[in-house]
């Protein structure tokens, strides 16, 4: 499972999580496993853990274990499903980032690492928008928005315009054409951090990432038990403000609402006030560790 992805923060995501070893769970981000794994070794035989994953590629890595259903599907539909399977989680566990997996399998397109590989990031290989459509479809403006919103770039306009002109002459296809086309803006000595941001923006769009990740908080807040525990790694501050602002307020906006006795109305309550990060042995042995952070929330009494 290593080899697939190395699971951030285990031991500490998962001592969050398990609040009762007879429980029912769900790990909704399978990837290679390692988290279930870690899950599944500390619950009894009566227990039940529901994992999803949207990417095929991650279905071998299931174990075999009678406690274990894998879910090949987007967690958003996970109110859905508990529906269907009829029932209500003690915890719930989400590791936002992208697997070490796809980053490293070049024809997924979602590393610049690779000069010529296909332009396509779908976390589900059966989605119909890759991002070759989007860098070739979208109008500039929303290109530059989804620069600005889900890659916090920089000059986002003039990149926009750097790949409309680009594809005005040839089609964008692979991730060699998208990093020649944005070229002349790339910092000297640092262009994969410009890059990054690019390739992180597009990702997000192709996947709707943000709007999965709201789905999934709403979904949690419906399916948990009262007591039942809400775990998440974020890896970059959008999503990261979206975790913080629905543990806070209930809504990804951070909108405060309130009843008719003036009290804030929400359903989940923090545990950690501040993110746990990961320990500096992790990042050294686990670079993708570095930007991760920890959340942990419980799901308050129903008013």
């Amino acid at each position: 499972m290593s080899g697939y992805h190395t699971p951030v923060m285990l031991d500490e995501s998962v001592s969050a999580l398990v609040i009762n070893p007879d429980g029912v769970y769900a790990d909704v981000t399978f990837g290679g496993g390692g988290h279930t794994a870690e899950l599944l070794s500390r619950l009894h035989d009566g227990a039940r853990v529901i994992a999803f994953d949207r990417d095929g590629d991650a279905l071998g890595n299931a174990p075999d274990d009678p406690r274990l259903t894998l879910v090949h599907n987007n967690f958003r539909f996970i109110e859905n499903y508990a529906r269907q399977l009829g029932v209500r989680f003690d915890g719930i566990l989400a590791d936002l980032g992208v697997s070490s997996h796809q980053f490293d399998t070049a024809d997924r397109g979602f590393s610049f690492r690779f000069e010529e590989a296909p332009l396509d990031m779908r976390m589900n290989g059966k989605g119909r928008t890759t991002a070759a459509d989007v860098v070739n479809g979208y109008t500039p403006e929303d290109l530059e928005r989804i620069l600005r919103l889900y890659g916090e770039v920089d000059q986002p306009r003039r990149v926009a315009l750097l790949i409309a002109a680009a594809r005005d002459q040839q089609e964008i296809r692979t991730t060699g054409d998208l990093d020649r086309a944005i070229a002349r803006i790339l910092p000297k000595g640092a262009e994969h951090k410009v890059l990054a941001k690019v390739y992180q923006a597009l990702r997000i769009e192709v996947n709707q990432e943000m709007r999965s990740l709201e789905k999934l908080l709403e979904g949690a807040a419906a399916t948990l038990k009262e007591g039942g525990r809400l775990v998440v790694i974020t890896y970059h501050s959008l999503e990261d403000r979206m975790v913080k602002n629905f543990i806070k307020t209930g809504n990804v906006e951070g909108r405060e609402e309130k009843d008719l006795y003036g009290r804030t109305v929400t359903p989940l309550t923090a545990v950690n006030r501040k993110p746990i990060l990961p320990e500096e042995t992790e990042i050294a042995g686990n670079t993708r560790a570095r930007s991760a952070k920890l959340r942990i929330a419980e799901r308050r009494a129903a008013v």
